[in-house]
């Protein structure tokens, strides 16, 4: 599965880790519902996908970004 369609895509993390997260689009950017942690850590994405900041999803999002 590709980041193609922008459903996911990875999120980095302060300590240089990746995680997998599931945007969706009908909620509202500042929203912490339009975030959902789907996938374990990783080092490398894979590079289809859209890399964003840690600091650029909401501050309830950033706590489920540490518990995978």
């Amino acid at each position: 599965m590709g980041g193609k369609h922008k459903k996911y895509v990875y999120v980095r993390r302060r300590d240089g880790w990746f995680v997998k997260v599931r945007v969706l689009k009908n909620r509202s950017e500042d929203n912490p519902e339009r975030y959902i942690t789907v996938g374990p850590k990783v080092r490398e994405p894979p590079i289809t996908f859209e890399i964003i900041r840690e600091e650029e999803i909401p501050e309830g999002v950033r706590d489920r970004l540490y518990s995978v």
